[in-house]
């Protein structure tokens, strides 16, 4: 049994995309491990900043509340200064 030129032309195109398939893959497996990579690492930093924020939320000075109280302050000394004279 002899193999037509044609069918060993049609094996060899065959070979040859299996192989830009299997290039192609690796290449899509490796652009989806940078993407991972890259994914995990924002997290990463996402969170170190969500942290970073709650820490200057904590620590930050209760403004409306010192102005609150600060008025308080003002009214009574001046109810005091205003009833003792």
């Amino acid at each position: 049994m002899t193999s037509h030129p044609e069918h060993a032309a049609k094996a060899g195109e065959l070979a040859e995309l299996r192989r830009r398939v299997d290039v192609g893959v690796v290449r899509i497996d490796g652009h989806l491990a940078l993407l991972t990579q890259r994914n995990d690492q924002t997290e990463r930093e996402i969170t170190e900043v969500n942290e970073r924020v709650r820490a200057l939320e904590h620590d930050k000075w209760p403004l409306p509340s010192l102005a609150a109280l600060t008025g308080l302050a003002a009214l009574a000394l001046a109810v005091w200064q205003a009833a003792g004279r």
